[in-house]
């Protein structure tokens, strides 16, 4: 009986979360007339197929997926690097003021991104960087404080004696790094990538005040090509809004696995 109540809860949470989906690729296959009607249908009456097609052709969505996928793959490499190797430096390398640091670093998390925000746009601009992609992804390659927390958890449960041993063949700190730490933490670096890809493939702040030009503009502004003053046309835009939201439903469902063991800060170094 237990599993029973257990199952029907289960089903009953998974419809509500799944419902939104449902409505989004219900809206996709509407047309507007459908849409503004009243009451709503929770079915299409015709399944328009062809609104992705109008939906990809209104704007060059090519073009923005390839400038989408530039970014997300230097900003995933480039919180992957960082932030292990910081990560490793606070957990395996001893130096005066280290736990100071990190708890500076941890401090870091507490503070709001719209506080900072003005600052970076002024200091990038600054150095010419606006209607560039610096922006977007030179950052990554400095480490963000809740990565670096996840991954320096990981590398605490490494043993210290197998650091000291490879230490004595002659081993750097880089080289363990690289040969040592980076295999044992695989379900941590999954995770900062699966974060990291979520995160810089669906910014929408940044893109919005960073890039002027079209041709640079990623799938998040170009969506907005689907909204107007005076009226949005919700079946194309919830059309894009699906093809936009696939790759990160692939992503996950491929290397979930991995995503659930770097959530249990107590799997790292098994």
């Amino acid at each position: 009986m237990l599993k029973l109540i257990n199952f029907v809860l289960l089903a009953a949470g998974s419809l509500m979360i799944l419902s939104p989906l449902w409505w989004m690729l219900s809206t996709s296959l509407k047309t507007m007339a459908e849409v503004m009607s009243f009451p709503p249908t929770f079915f299409p009456e015709s399944w328009n197929w062809s609104n992705y097609i109008r939906t990809w052709e209104a704007a060059p969505f090519t073009q923005y997926t390839i400038n989408t996928l530039v970014i997300t793959t230097l900003v995933v490499i480039g919180n992957v690097l960082s932030n292990s190797f910081i990560a490793y430096g606070f957990a395996k390398i001893p130096f005066r003021g280290r736990n100071l640091l990190f708890a500076i670093v941890l401090a870091t998390m507490m503070i709001p991104g719209f506080v900072t925000l003005i600052p970076q746009y002024v200091l990038f601009a600054k150095l010419g960087w606006v209607n560039t992609y610096y922006p977007l992804v030179v950052p990554a390659f400095f480490g963000s404080a809740f990565n670096i927390f996840l991954l320096r958890q990981f590398y605490m449960t490494i043993p210290n004696e197998l650091i000291e041993a490879a230490k004595m063949e002659g081993a750097s700190h880089f080289y363990i790094w690289r040969k040592i730490g980076l295999p044992l933490t695989k379900p941590a670096i999954a995770t900062v990538a699966i974060f990291s890809f979520n995160g810089a493939w669906n910014d929408f702040l940044g893109p919005l005040l960073y890039l002027n030009d079209e041709n640079l503009y990623t799938l998040q502004i170009g969506l907005q090509v689907f909204k107007g003053q005076l009226n949005t046309q919700w079946n194309y835009l919830m059309a894009g809004s699906l093809l936009v939201l696939l790759p990160v439903i692939i992503i996950f469902f491929f290397f979930q696995k991995y995503f659930i063991q770097g959530i249990n800060l107590q799997s790292g170094g098994k």
